[in-house]
């Protein structure tokens, strides 16, 4: 049932939590966002992924990464919980803005090497490629803070095909987030998912429930309400298990800032749609284009 983190040897589980609405706008206090953390370790989840970027403004940098590793200190088998975390980004009085820069970059890990109580950071990914950078002058960067022991591993976001493919002439990368799901499937389409499974790195959809943006219309779409009626779950946890089934690479990493979310997530790795089921999710949301559509 486990799903290999790319080529890091590392097994986790088929669903793994986003910590980013535990720490921007709207977000619970600490002890209810412990709370989620906890209730999705119990529910089986074993990877998280966080941002340096993650909190309300660039004073608040690494809220979001204190906090998960707050709440694992908290759990007796918050060490076996592999956490993963970003930088690329940055929070200028709240805005989102892009920083590759390598000096940025570096500081950037230290800050979350601090912010994650951790000495080597087991999974470390470039938020997104920043168009004022040279690309490779951003891998660089990271090529060396690995080299220099204190990242295991290099993931990117946010990425086309030819920056993953220029990102493997200088490290090797074993992951890949992008934003996608049963709604939004140009992850499929602009090839980078088929890219990530011919090359065995993991896909890490984000917002694999559709986001704050899509999270109603997901939940409201009439096949995906029947569907979920006929097996007693949530539209949402319909949306993961067919992203399951769209390739042994994906990892989804839905967010939570609720227990009964985080419940419900990790619940969906166990969800068996069935064929007859798939075929009708396939049909409706097909991931390849069409030859009249190309």
């Amino acid at each position: 049932m486990q799903r290999s983190l790319g080529s890091t040897g590392i097994m986790v589980n088929p669903i793994g939590l986003g910590g980013m609405p535990m720490s921007i706008v709207g977000r619970p206090d600490a002890t209810q966002s412990h709370g989620v953390i906890h209730a999705a370790i119990d529910g089986g989840m074993d990877f998280i992924d966080t941002a340096d970027v993650y909190c309300m403004n660039h004073e608040d940098i690494g809220h979001n990464e204190r906090l998960i590793a707050e709440a694992l200190t908290q759990h007796p088998r918050g060490g076996e919980v592999v956490v993963a975390t970003k930088g690329g980004l940055e929070r200028p009085n709240g805005q989102w803005t892009r920083n590759g820069h390598p000096d940025h970059l570096t500081s950037a890990c230290e800050a979350s090497l601090k912010a994650l109580r951790t000495d080597c950071i087991t999974l470390y990914q470039l938020h997104a490629p920043d168009p004022e950078v040279p690309f490779a002058e951003s891998m660089g960067a990271l090529q060396r803070l690995q080299e220099a022991g204190k990242i295991a591993h290099v993931g990117l976001s946010n990425v086309s095909v030819e920056q993953i493919q220029e990102a493997q002439s200088l490290v090797e990368v074993v992951s890949v987030q992008n934003r996608c799901n049963i709604i939004d499937r140009s992850a499929f389409s602009d090839g980078v998912v088929a890219y990530c499974e011919a090359q065995q790195i993991a896909f890490l959809p984000y917002c694999p429930v559709g986001g704050r943006g899509q999270k109603e219309a997901l939940g409201s779409h009439p096949l995906l309400t029947e569907i979920a009626s006929r097996f007693d779950v949530s539209p949402q946890q319909v949306a993961l298990a067919w992203l399951l089934k769209q390739s042994p690479v994906m990892i989804p990493i839905p967010g939570a800032s609720k227990v009964t979310n985080a419940i419900s997530s990790a619940q969906a790795q166990n969800l068996a749609l069935g064929l007859g089921a798939l075929m009708e999710l396939n049909q409706a949301f097909p991931t390849e284009l069409s030859d009249t559509g190309r």
